[in-house]
């Protein structure tokens, strides 16, 4: 028997009708807001940290990946509907042409012996 249990990545298309977590997702959206007014707002936090690095990866990157990964990696509505207009759809492959008579214009290989030296 098999040990194998799969993780609940497994089910994400399944679960993406369920909400996230509002408490949680409030929290992300205000660490969003709060990082990205102090970064417009103080210049000293557009630059780095000896200890953290970038400042404003800190305070607004990753407050943003991870209110997107809470909603499971979907895009906004908009996006999405978007994306799918700009397909073209119904042209088909190019492929190559058979030109005539190509095998006999490549330069002849030499005899193997003429390699050796």
């Amino acid at each position: 028997m098999p040990t194998w249990s799969p993780t609940h990545a497994v089910f994400a298309l399944y679960l993406s009708a369920t909400r996230p977590d509002p408490v949680l997702d409030r929290l992300l959206r205000h660490w969003l807001v709060a990082g990205l007014l102090a970064v417009i707002l103080f210049p000293a936090l557009r630059g780095s940290s000896a200890w953290l690095g970038w400042w404003p990866m800190w305070l607004v990157a990753m407050p943003a990946g991870a209110w997107w990964a809470l909603h499971r990696f979907r895009l906004p509505q908009g996006l999405r509907t978007a994306g799918s207009a700009s397909r073209r759809r119904g042209r088909r492959q190019a492929r190559r042409r058979i030109v005539a008579g190509a095998a006999s214009r490549r330069p002849a290989s030499p005899p193997d012996h003429a390699l050796v030296g």
